[in-house]
């Protein structure tokens, strides 16, 4: 369980920084470099859509890879995914400007970003599948959360490329040249994902199978239609905290507040940092008092937050604004830590790598693609403090609470309390 545990996090890392690293390009240099015609704020608009067209084709990528490793396994989901992700964000790095290409340059980008993910729609569901069904029941929960780890370690790693950059070179150097090194260095971390994933072994649960769905999608439509639209609903305040945290504060703080890349990108790397820490202390007390009673919490703690994050966020100073992410980023945590053990169980092994990879990335279509653009727009709308993200934010929590309180619970009892138990959970 350590060494699948130790490929599925470094695994998901290595494909979070691909997905975030074009969130934070987005965020500070994509919009007068591909949409240079546009105002700032309507250029960082159109870098936010770019953006946000990745979380378009990640439910598409789960209906595809889900479909491989429902009926082919687990395995070589992860090896597809990681390498389609990895040559696309490679290739982002090499597309030339506006300048230089005029238009061709923005739809290269579209292009390009749907690749990404496609590739990561596929990547979660067989990285999170693989742990679950090797992990001993009690313990689900807590082998689960390390792939839940490699998004925070992505999200450091991308940003920490940049601040590094950002540190070094002038802002012309960064401009012409800079921004695309963290988009090579993706082909580097490939081969070392490709690698620690060469020999892991396929699914126990999946081996044991012997009637495979022929096809899983349609299954899952026709049979749990309901699960999939709650899951998804359900989980979009993770994403529009983390996307809100991660990249909207990020263009607000440096264009809006005139505060430093440097101190934006710090702030929010270190609630990210405590974040990750805590991933597998929430896992262990979804093992032991369940799943859903988390979710509900972290829901609750959400809609509690978002106006005084914002708050927080509006000063502009460096600790009250890391105090106000590091409240989201606890709240977005206590759910999403158990979400790798819950949404597996909540459906059955045949379509299992489908039902729970799209719910994971309809969740992020509803929270992650639209919440940059929409803060962004709000926050032009409104004063010194942005009022309306608050509020959109703290909305998209309640209907997460709601669509949780119509979820069951699906932590195993002891084995001692049944032996059916287990095989209802799969």
């Amino acid at each position: 369980m350590p060494r699948l545990a130790a490929a599925s996090l470094a695994g998901t890392a290595i494909e979070f920084y691909d997905f975030f690293v074009y969130g934070t390009a987005a965020a500070l240099i994509l919009g007068p470099l591909f949409f240079p015609t546009f105002s700032p704020v309507a250029g960082t608009l159109a870098a936010f859509a770019t953006f946000g067209v990745g979380f378009v084709a990640r439910p598409l990528g789960s209906v595809l890879f889900g479909h491989i490793g429902d009926r082919r396994g687990r395995r070589p989901v992860l090896v597809a995914s990681l390498l389609l992700t990895g040559a696309s964000t490679v290739a982002v790095g090499c597309v030339p400007t506006y300048g230089t290409i005029g238009v061709a340059a923005p739809l290269l980008l579209l292009v390009l970003r749907f690749l990404q993910g496609l590739g990561l729609g596929g990547e979660w569901g067989g990285a999170v599948l693989l742990t679950v069904e090797h992990a001993p029941a009690g313990r689900r929960g807590l082998w689960s959360s390390f792939p839940q780890v490699g998004p925070a370690l992505g999200f450091l790693l991308a940003n920490g490329v940049v601040l590094g950059l950002s540190s070094t070179l002038s802002e012309a150097q960064f401009a012409a040249w800079g921004w695309r090194v963290p988009f090579w260095a993706a082909g580097v971390l490939a081969v070392v994902g490709l690698w620690l994933r060469s020999s892991l072994a396929e699914s126990p649960r999946f081996l044991e199978m012997d009637d495979h769905a022929r096809v899983p999608l349609a299954e899952v439509l026709r049979d749990h239609w309901r699960l999939l639209l709650l899951t998804g609903g359900a989980l979009a305040i993770g994403y529009a905290i983390f996307y809100a945290v991660t990249t909207w504060s990020l263009a607000y703080g440096t264009e809006q507040l005139g505060v430093s890349r440097s101190v934006m990108l710090t702030c929010i790397m270190a609630a990210v940092v405590v974040k990750g820490a805590l991933t597998p202390l929430a896992a262990v007390l979804g093992d032991r008092y369940g799943r859903r009673p988390l979710c509900l919490v972290g829901c609750a703690g959400a809609a509690l937050w978002m106006f005084p994050m914002v708050a927080l966020l509006a000063t502009g100073d460096p600790l009250p604004m890391f105090l106000g992410f590091l409240g989201a980023m606890l709240s977005f945590i206590t759910m999403f830590a158990v979400i790798a053990a819950y949404l597996p169980e909540l459906y059955a092994p045949r379509v299992r790598c489908t039902g729970a990879a799209v719910g994971y990335n309809l969740g992020g279509v509803i929270g992650g693609a639209l919440t940059p653009i929409v803060a962004t727009a709000l926050a032009e709308q409104g004063g010194r403090v942005p009022w309306g993200v608050a509020a959109y934010l703290t909305a998209i929590a309640l209907l997460s609470l709601g669509c949780f309180a119509l979820l069951p619970e699906t932590r195993p009892v002891p084995v001692a309390a049944g032996a059916e138990a287990e095989a209802a959970t799969g």
